[in-house]
């Protein structure tokens, strides 16, 4: 630091002390006073983002363990972006690779993730197409998927995690949820299952497969004389994902 000009060397040890006062000095000749106002106004801003944006998380912590945790994020985790809005991404970053201070629940990651998405979402720029074809059929033309419905699998149960209900092993069957934004641009979710998540990918993979084309590819998949009960169960299930505008159009016939 030393070979750095001084005003350069005042704005790291200024930069340094805000993330981490306990070990890194105020600049000289700058009254503590003064520095207590910056350090406040950083730290009670990113604990008050990412404590919103993570509120289960938050409340399975008690004050103790999350601020140390909070500290520990702001003083030591590098950031890749300079938007106030993806602090939240940064901080599932940090969870993901470098926090060593978390609960020792095991499903803590994990929930993490989908509180992320559900802020990823509403803060999301993407549109659904105003220019989508509204008029098919849900069975005979191609149905697609909203770019704003994410499909999504974990090990533990995340949507149901509280204080009062923190499963210390995962169940046997994961957890499949589809979170979506819909067109009053409000974020919700749909528990699914394995059948509901393929028939969203097989829709969205970009062939030009009709409902009813990739439900039989479903029942093929999944074996046995159960194509007609595959058929009937999904079209009902095409019809929820219509409504819910996880389904938001038609592809255009050539």
């Amino acid at each position: 630091m030393t070979s750095r000009p001084a005003f350069q060397q005042t704005q790291y040890r200024f930069a340094a002390h805000i993330r981490d006062p306990e070990r890194h000095p105020g600049p000289e000749g700058i009254e503590d006073r003064r520095m207590k106002i910056y350090r406040d106004l950083i730290y009670n801003n990113i604990e008050s983002f990412v404590a919103s944006g993570f509120p289960v998380l938050r409340s399975l912590m008690n004050d103790a363990d999350w601020h140390l945790m909070m500290r520990d994020f702001v003083s030591r985790h590098q950031s890749h972006t300079p938007y106030f809005l993806e602090i939240s991404e940064e901080f599932l970053r940090y969870l993901q690779e470098e926090c060593d201070c978390l609960p020792k629940l095991p499903f803590v990651v994990e929930l993490a993730h989908y509180e992320w998405v559900e802020l990823a979402l509403d803060v999301s720029p993407e549109e659904i197409p105003a220019n989508l074809g509204r008029n098919g059929d849900l069975m005979t033309d191609r149905p697609l998927v909203s770019p704003l419905a994410w499909r999504l699998s974990y090990q533990f149960p995340v949507h149901r995690i509280s204080p009062a209900y923190q499963p210390l092993s995962p169940p046997e069957q994961p957890t499949y949820i589809v979170v979506y934004r819909n067109r009053d641009d409000q974020v919700k979710f749909l528990e699914a299952n394995a059948v509901t998540v393929r028939l969203l990918q097989l829709l969205d993979d970009g062939a030009d497969m009709t409902g009813e084309a990739a439900l039989r590819q479903i029942a093929a998949e999944l074996g046995g004389d159960n194509a007609e009960a595959v058929l009937a169960f999904g079209e009902q299930t095409l019809v929820q994902l219509w409504q819910l505008d996880i389904l938001v159009g038609f592809a255009h016939r050539e």
